[in-house]
C-alpha cells in the first residue's frame, strides 16, 4: 500500500508585514496615477493661479502676502477634500478592494495609510499654493507696489493650515461613511455649502436654535477660529469639540465598522 503524497502548504507566518511607509507610498501614488486624480490636483492649483491673478489685477488696494494667502486658502478649502474623498473611495469606485485587502489583510492599516497619504498630498498642494501666493506678491512688488510680507501667525495657522486640515478631516470622515465617490463629493458640498446656509436661516428665525447651532453644526462652531482675534473662548472650544465629535468621530467610527465587515468583490 503506497503512502499518500502530502499536500504542499505555503507557510507565510514568518513573512514580515508590509511597512506602513510603503503602504502610504502606494496610496499616495494611487491618488495621482489615475487621470482623474492627476487632473483634479492640477486643476486645483490652476484654479488657485487664476483666482490669484484675478485678485491681483482687479482688486484695488495693496495686495499683501497675507491677503493672497487667504485667497489661496479659501480656494483650497473647497476642493482639497475632494482629493481625499477620491483616495478613500478608490476601492469601491475602481473595484480594486479585493486586491488591496488581499495584499494587506489588516484593513485598519490601509485606512491609516490612506489618511497619511491624503495629508501628504494635501500638504504638497498647500505648499505649492503658498509658493503661488508668494510669486504674486513678488509680481505686485515688480509692478510698483509695496506689498507687506508680514503675516499674522494666527491667520497663517488658523486661517490657512487649520482650516484646510479640518476640511480634509471632514472629507475623510464622510467618505469613510458613504464609501462612494459621487455620494461623498455631494455629501461634502452639502455639508460645506448647504448646511451652513440652513443653520444661518434657522438661527435668524429662532433665537433658541441660534444658541444650539454651534453645539451641533461644525461650520458654525469653527467661526471663532477664522475671524476676530482667532482665539476662541473656553465655551467656543467646547462647542468646536462637541460638534467636531458629531461630524468627525461619529462618521469615522461608523465608516470603520462598515469597512471591517463589508465584502469586496
Amino acid at each position: 500500500m503506497s503512502t499518500p503524497t502530502p499536500i504542499p502548504m505555503l507557510d507565510v507566518s514568518g513573512t514580515p508585514r508590509t511597512p506602513i511607509t510603503r503602504l502610504v507610498g502606494v496610496e499616495f501614488r494611487k491618488a495621482i496615477d489615475t487621470r482623474a486624480g492627476f487632473w483634479l490636483a492640477t486643476s486645483i492649483l490652476g484654479l488657485v493661479l487664476v483666482v490669484l491673478m484675478i485678485f491681483t489685477l482687479l482688486v484695488d488696494g495693496q495686495k499683501d502676502f497675507g491677503d493672497l494667502l487667504s485667497v489661496a486658502g479659501g480656494v483650497l478649502g473647497y476642493f482639497l477634500p475632494i482629493l481625499v474623498i477620491m483616495l478613500v473611495t478608490s476601492e469601491q469606485s475602481q473595484r480594486n478592494g479585493l486586491v488591496t485587502f488581499t495584499l494587506e489583510p489588516q484593513r485598519s492599516r490601509v485606512v491609516a495609510a490612506k489618511f497619511l497619504a491624503g495629508l501628504c498630498l494635501a500638504g504638497t498642494v498647500m505648499v505649492l499654493a503658498v509658493i503661488l501666493a508668494a510669486a504674486f506678491t513678488v509680481l505686485g512688488a515688480l509692478t510698483g507696489e509695496s506689498p507687506s510680507w508680514t503675516i499674522d501667525g494666527n491667520l497663517l495657522f488658523n486661517g490657512f493650515v487649520l482650516a484646510n486640515v479640518i476640511g480634509i478631516l471632514v472629507g475623510f470622515a464622510i467618505s469613510m461613511l458613504v464609501m462612494n465617490t459621487p455620494a461623498g463629493i455631494v455629501a461634502y458640498f452639502a455639508y460645506s455649502l448647504i448646511l451652513p446656509s440652513a443653520a444661518g436661516i434657522l438661527s435668524a428665525l429662532s433665537s433658541g436654535f441660534e444658541k444650539v447651532a454651534p453645539w451641533i453644526e461644525f461650520n458654525t462652531a469653527q467661526m471663532p477660529l477664522f475671524s476676530g482675534d482667532y482665539q476662541p473662548s473656553g465655551q467656543e472650544w467646547a462647542q468646536i469639540a462637541t460638534s467636531g465629535f458629531i461630524w468627525l468621530v461619529v462618521p469615522l467610527a461608523l465608516g470603520l465598522m462598515r469597512l471591517m465587515r463589508i465584502e469586496f468583490k
